[in-house]
């Protein structure tokens, strides 16, 4: 992925949360099914991108982001990181933190 096809996605209002996998993590292949859960459950609150470390196209993503453990899991919104997780981490946590993280504006 360009760094700035990146930029723009994170910059949006709403929640985007970044997967960084590689294909030959275990870890990694068992949180897809969490993150399709996640997708499908909280789509009207976050989107998912997924962007794999071993591609050549995201190295700059990763030195950005100092990704040294895969999966590593980031949420932005408006342009910055506000949550940051290494691991396999279970749905229902996933859940709660993108919930507490979740803006709300008062008109």
């Amino acid at each position: 992925m360009r760094t700035s096809d990146f930029d723009s996605i994170v910059a949006t209002e709403r929640l985007i949360l970044i997967d960084f996998y590689a294909t030959w993590c275990g870890a990694c292949r068992i949180m897809d099914p969490t993150l399709d859960r996640v997708a499908l459950a909280m789509s009207d609150m976050v989107t998912v991108v997924r962007i794999d470390i071993s591609s050549a196209s995201n190295s700059e993503l990763v030195r950005r982001y100092n990704i040294v453990s895969v999966p590593t899991l980031m949420l932005f919104h408006r342009g910055e990181p506000i949550w940051r997780d290494s691991g396999v981490i279970a749905f229902d946590r996933l859940c709660t933190i993108i919930r507490r993280h979740q803006t709300v504006d008062v008109f």
